[in-house]
């Protein structure tokens, strides 16, 4: 669900640059109070595991489409609500600098979409409603799967008016939202019961991680190497080989786009901002769609360079926000020390 510029007008990306730089400024002054050191390491791992699962595009059957994993909610779910979405900034940030995945003007939008809701409002008042604090196997699966489907649903409901707002006469506002809100409806549900399938692992492995989170402590002397150790092993695993087999059909944003407009893509506004971010998105974008450039007079990439490709962008990627994540936690842990 990651919207191109074409998609927003400069004035609402405007807006949703500002609400999102807003919350990623609380976001950092809360967790640079709380953060300790145990769960630096997490937003690294966890930030690349995130990325690497966004590469796997599933597809919904008998519709022709596919989703993706959001993650912002296992993220919520491990780390708390606000290192959780500096953490889906930083992988949402990567994606569109490096990977041509998502608009510039659209980043603002993205984030939010992506972030705000599954962090701030299906983990606090959906998924910690139904767990509580005395946490059951029954209650972490129930509750990752109804906040999924939650946070989904009005991340997809964010992006319908914001195109709304934008003026894209091709979607109109209620045949748009027929499409986008049952699509990802069935997305939502299969992002719960990964989820649930994360959260059930943690709970075998190390029970304390969810435990202290949900109490809102610290990790404090959590032991956490082997699952930390585990979660790299999965996105290495993830982004390295299983992107392969991701469905080429197009996500629940891109089919339902093409079923009201008849493409999948929306052509951009005539605004210069949409041709001045694009020119500076194609010389940061590295290997834009998680691949390796086609040279200029050959006929595309075979089977086996496009695999290498897939395996590069994922390595590459899980290994910037894995970086950028414990870079993050270390700077705003060193702040709060030196205040």
């Amino acid at each position: 669900m990651h919207m191109a510029d074409a998609l927003l007008s400069p004035a609402a990306g405007a807006v949703m640059w500002s609400a999102t730089a807003g919350i990623t400024a609380y976001s950092a002054r809360k967790v640079q109070n709380q953060l300790d050191n145990r769960k630096i390491p997490l937003m690294g791992v966890l930030g690349a595991f995130v990325f690497a699962a966004q590469m796997i595009n599933f597809a919904i059957p008998g519709t022709g489409s596919s989703g993706h994993l959001g993650g912002a909610l296992l993220l919520a779910i491990l780390l708390g609500p606000h290192a959780a979405f500096l953490t889906m900034a930083s992988v949402l940030t990567v994606q569109a600098l490096f990977f041509a995945d998502g608009g510039l003007l659209a980043l603002g939008a993205n984030i939010f979409n992506l972030g705000f809701f599954p962090c701030f409002i299906a983990y606090p008042f959906i998924y910690k409603k139904i767990t509580g604090t005395q946490l059951t196997r029954q209650k972490l699966i129930a509750g990752s799967i109804i906040a999924a489907l939650l946070g989904l649903q009005l991340g997809a409901l964010a992006v319908v008016l914001q195109t709304f707002f934008s003026g894209i006469s091709a979607l109109p506002l209620t045949s748009f939202l027929l499409m986008m809100l049952p699509i990802h409806l069935g997305i939502g549900l299969v992002e719960g019961i990964a989820t649930a399938g994360v959260v059930s692992f943690i709970w075998n492995a190390r029970p304390e991680i969810l435990e202290r989170n949900a109490n809102e402590q610290p990790l404090s002397q959590v032991p956490i190497r082997n699952v930390v150790i585990s979660l790299l092993a999965a996105t290495v695993l993830t982004g390295g080989l299983l992107a392969w087999y991701a469905s080429e059909q197009p996500d629940g944003l891109e089919w339902s786009i093409e079923k009201v407009a008849g493409s999948p893509e929306i052509e951009s506004l005539d605004q210069p901002i949409h041709g001045k971010l694009e020119s500076i998105q194609e010389k940061t974008s590295l290997m834009p769609d998680y691949s390796f450039r086609v040279k200029a007079g050959t006929h595309g990439l075979s089977a086996a360079e496009a695999r290498a490709g897939t395996t590069a962008a994922g390595l590459f990627g899980g290994g910037i926000v894995l970086v950028l994540g414990v870079l993050m936690g270390f700077v705003l842990k060193k702040r709060n020390s030196s205040a």
